[in-house]
């Protein structure tokens, strides 16, 4: 099947991928590469742009003693957007640090990335995060075209078990990542304290909005907010959320 690669990494870390075309098509793919079944999902969407160092060191630790022991305990699957920069970044190095078996699921567009054993990729290509076990190749000439699919991608797994966004930082891209969650009716949790989309968001839960969308986001019932200024509290109290809403 010309559509499923096993990818090796410069690392030597490999990892399995399939490509689709129509969303139809993705339940027999995950099957293919071997995520089938059914169980809990954890979405991690944002950036990690024009953040100060010591910001950046805090939501680290976010996901080295959060979102990936999460994961681990639960044997959840985590989606999210696959390539080496930001959160997709941070997550891949969290599930290797903390020796990490959970399966851990890039969806991103295929014309926008380097595959790692490709000869000479062209110049403008992003490459995959390597600590990645799967990637889901999908259409779409724009990051914002992953989106929906990283949606998609997520409900198919989850296959009616808990599934919840965890969003941080982030750009434009990053409330197009909202929408479509919100859109599937899954909870999104905002990091508020991480700066640009995820605090315009947390604004609007507050009633402090100026963005169009934050509101409509905000009125959607399917946002929260968890504060990170009190580093300590927000790790515990982030841990216990993500592992309530994951466990029902």
């Amino acid at each position: 099947m010309k559509n499923f690669l096993k990818l090796t990494f410069d690392s030597e870390q490999t990892a399995l991928a399939i490509r689709v075309d129509q969303q139809a098509e993705l339940p027999d793919a995950l099957e293919r590469i071997g995520l089938g079944g059914s169980r809990s999902v954890l979405v991690v969407v944002g950036g990690a742009s024009n953040i100060s160092e010591a910001d950046f060191l805090r939501i680290k630790r976010l996901f080295t003693e959060v979102l990936a022991p999460i994961a681990e305990s639960l044997g959840a699957y985590v989606v999210d957007g696959g390539t080496d920069a930001g959160v997709m970044q941070l997550m891949g190095e969290a599930r290797t640090q903390i020796g990490g078996k959970f399966a851990l699921i890039g969806v991103t567009p295929q014309s926008k990335v380097a595959l790692p054993n490709q000869q000479e990729p062209a110049a403008d290509l992003t490459p995959l995060e390597p600590n990645h076990t799967h990637f889901v190749l999908v259409p779409g000439d724009n990051w914002g075209d992953g989106s929906t699919w990283i949606s998609y991608v997520a409900t198919v797994l989850a296959n009616n078990a808990p599934s919840i966004t965890v969003l941080l930082n982030g750009g434009e891209i990053t409330f197009e990542d909202a929408f479509s969650s919100v859109n599937s009716g899954r909870l999104v949790v905002v990091i508020a304290g991480t700066g640009r989309t995820a605090d315009i968001l947390a604004d609007a839960l507050r009633g402090q909005a100026t963005d169009e969308r934050a509101k409509k986001l905000a009125k959607s019932g399917t946002l929260q907010y968890i504060d990170l200024i009190d580093i300590e509290k927000g790790v515990k109290n982030l841990g216990e959320i993500i592992k309530g809403l994951l466990s029902n």
